[in-house]
């Protein structure tokens, strides 16, 4: 009756309805009235979903079910009809009472429909349906083994030419891939794929139960290359899923779990290939999804997840921050909907806490990984031992812990994301496929933990790891270019420990390589730019080759241009580059070199105020550029800023030091040139005052006092000039007498 005319049925449940009431209790004939009723009734249901109709077919059920007594010949009929309608009603209100009570019924039909009856393998099968289902709401791995069980007998009495092999084929290939889903036995996919294959070719075009066939293939295919990569298994559950999702057109009640599995299938494809195409295609599937499960929908949930994660996959391969706001919101929403006791809440703890440290590294509010280091804390309380995501947790757990580190500094933190990290790695044995990015951050871990403490144990640990990280990243793996960049590190911290210079060799090697990889317009290219940079310029110190601090000036120059303003890297780009100009300048002399050198300088010390991390090495840096200027003399007159540069010298140079005279006089000078120019009051102000200073470090003997008299003579000469003071060109006129002597 499913699919056909609803006229036909509605005037049949009329002309039932009329019957009966010609049939009162006693007659012979009522029972039957009542069982065919509610069959009408329960298929009108399936057709319109009026509630009411399935709330009477149970009703009618029951009275038809009373009146067949044990004996009776169609008490089986009745006890398996009652059983179905009340597993429909356990499907839309999800009362267990309804399916323990189809279970108990369908046990009974089952035993009254032995070996032989026609009906026998309709009992196994709404039995195997039914258990299915329960094993889905609680669990119980006995009730899924019963199902593959009678699913199994049901099929054999189904021969090739029965109407109901099909549904059987389908019913118990979804059972075996629970099972794999459970146990994970490939032999339990590969037979339900073998199953749906079969069902398919029994249901041909226009078959109402295509769109089925197709779906639940297209589900173990995807299963099946989560498993083994097979990357034609992802195209066949691609095509699979657009030919089921053609087939069920808006209205169709199962349009929304093909679009949200389409929309996966994408995604896990642009996975594999970073397609574009895919992952958008995905994310508007997802919506469509989202928008067909409303407010109360049992799945709105997965929408809600699932488009989460697109989102947040594309804010990573384009940064756009509206991309991680929208991931962050619908990851709180899942998350809301997914109560404790719920399967999917310890994913939505886990996929919400890493956008908010996403959101973290982007825009460094701590508030983000404080809450995703709470809600892996959680996650991982979900997933306990053997657990199949419990290695993520761990590890996800240590990367928030790491990054508090970095923040922070407490030491307590690097040494709980150390011990996460190695018990993550432990659940990922050889094969796994996360054992790589295991290896990579505890070696990361480890080498931080040696900044700290200075272990070599923990450096050539993190070594070792990062090798063996490398070696799991072949040719064409992409993030080969990440584990070069970190042994290379690892290498370049152990060459300055040791001086060995066979590992400084191999980290400018492996920063090659890294960079080689790395082309323009990749997000790690500054940085290798800069690592490789940093070996060259030690190559250079040890073996006083030209060619490498060249072509570390060249890299350097090439991150500066990678560094905009406001880049957090800026101040160190700046300074390396000055220090290697300064280094050139001690080679080759070129005043210019030197000039830029304390540009540069002077650049990241505007950006590391005091506080800043690099504000003690910009000092230090600064303070020997300008101090080579001062031994060379020449940084006299001829800097583009002079007043700005000698005004931070002076702050390098303490009182006492024997650079500070020439600064103060140095200064004072440019201030009066600047006052002859511009006519700035204050400039000449602050050239007395400098003058004075300039003065007080001259006692007489000294061999710049005399200069030092004339200097302040001057500035109070143009003073009086200005002020027509007396007591200035009295003062002046004392000084110069005094020079002359």
């Amino acid at each position: 009756m499913k699919g056909g005319n609803v006229g036909d049925l509605d005037e049949a449940i009329t002309f039932l309805r009329d019957v009966l009431e010609l049939r009162p209790s006693g007659h012979c004939d009522r029972s039957s009235l009542l069982l065919w009723l509610a069959h009408c009734l329960s298929h009108r249901y399936d057709n319109q979903g009026a509630v009411a109709d399935l709330e009477e077919a149970v009703t009618l059920g029951r009275a038809a079910l009373e009146l067949h007594l044990p004996g009776y010949s169609g008490r089986a009929v009745s006890l398996s009809n009652l059983a179905n309608d009340l597993r429909r009603r356990f499907q839309k209100h999800a009362q267990m009472d309804d399916l323990e009570e189809a279970i108990e019924l369908h046990r009974a039909a089952l035993e009254l429909r032995l070996s032989g009856h026609p009906e026998r393998s309709s009992s196994l099968h709404c039995l195997a349906l039914c258990l299915s289902n329960r094993y889905d709401s609680q669990g119980a791995v006995a009730d899924l083994e019963e199902a593959v069980t009678l699913g199994r007998a049901a099929l054999e009495l189904r021969l090739p030419g029965h109407s109901g092999r099909a549904v059987s084929l389908n019913n118990l290939a979804n059972d075996l891939r629970k099972r794999f889903r459970k146990h994970a036995r490939m032999d339990d996919l590969e037979e339900a794929i073998k199953l749906h294959r079969a069902a398919l070719e029994l249901r041909l075009s226009g078959h109402p139960e295509r769109s089925s066939s197709l779906h639940c293939l297209a589900l173990c295919l995807s299963n099946r290359y989560d498993s083994q990569g097979a990357v034609a298994d992802l195209e066949e559950a691609v095509t699979l899923g657009r030919a089921a999702l053609g087939l069920r057109l808006p209205g169709h009640s199962g349009r929304a779990v093909s679009l949200s599995n389409l929309a996966n299938d994408l995604r896990t494809r642009f996975q594999k290939h970073a397609q574009m195409d895919d992952l958008e295609e995905a994310i508007k599937l997802h919506h469509a999804a989202l928008d067909l499960r409303l407010s109360g929908h049992p799945e709105r949930s997965s929408s809600l997840h699932c488009l989460a994660l697109c989102l947040s996959n594309r804010y990573d391969s384009q940064g756009a921050v509206a991309d991680l706001e929208e991931a962050v919101t619908l990851g709180r929403a899942a998350l809301e909907l997914r109560v404790p006791g719920h399967s999917g809440r310890a994913v939505s703890l886990s996929n919400l806490a890493n956008d908010l440290r996403r959101r973290f590294q982007k825009h460094a509010q701590m508030d983000d990984l404080e809450e995703a280091i709470e809600l892996h804390r959680a996650a991982l309380e979900l997933r306990l031992s053997g657990h199949p995501e419990r290695s993520s947790s761990l590890h996800c757990l240590a990367l928030c812990l790491s990054n508090r580190y970095d923040s922070k500094g407490a030491v307590a933190d690097l040494e709980e994301a150390v011990t996460l990290g190695r018990a993550a790695l432990e659940l990922r044995l050889p094969g796994h496929s996360g054992r790589a990015v295991s290896l990579n951050n505890l070696a990361n871990d480890l080498r931080t933990r040696f900044r700290k403490h200075a272990r070599m144990d923990d450096l050539e640990e993190a070594i070792k790891l990062h090798r063996a990280a490398l070696e799991l990243r072949p040719s064409g793996h992409p993030e080969r270019s990440s584990s070069l960049h970190c042994l290379a590190l690892c290498l370049s911290n152990r060459y300055d420990n040791q001086g060995v210079v066979a590992d400084l060799e191999e980290a400018v090697t492996l920063g090659r390589a890294t960079l080689e990889l790395r082309l323009p317009g990749h997000s790690g290219r500054a940085v290798s730019l800069y690592n490789l940079a940093d070996d060259l310029k030690t190559r250079f110190q040890k073996h006083a080759q030209t060619d490498d601090l060249e072509e570390a000036i060249k890299l350097y120059r090439a991150v500066l241009e990678l560094h905009p303003s406001g880049h957090p890297a800026l101040s160190s780009s700046l300074g390396s580059l000055a220090l290697c100009l300064s280094i050139r300048y001690d080679c080759q002399g070129a005043v210019a070199d030197l000039e830029e050198a304390v540009a540069l300088a002077h650049a990241a010390l505007e950006l590391c105020p005091p506080g800043h991390p690099g504000h003690d090495s910009s000092v230090n840096r600064l303070s020997v550029t300008i101090r080579k200027g001062f031994q060379k003399r020449t940084l006299s007159h001829d800097l583009e800023n002079p007043i700005g540069l000698r005004r931070a010298a002076l702050e390098l140079f303490p009182s006492g030091h024997p650079y500070r005279l020439s600064l103060l006089r140095s200064l004072a000078l440019c201030l009066l040139y600047r006052y002859d120019n511009q006519e700035v009051v204050g400039d000449l102000e602050e050239a007395v005052s400098l003058g004075r200073a300039a003065l007080a470090l001259c006692p007489p003997s000294h061999p710049n006092r005399a200069s030092s008299l004339h200097d302040l003579a001057q500035s109070l000469a143009k003073h009086f000039c200005l002020q027509s003071i007396a007591a200035d060109v009295d003062e002046a006129i004392a000084l110069e007498r005094e020079a002359l002597q």
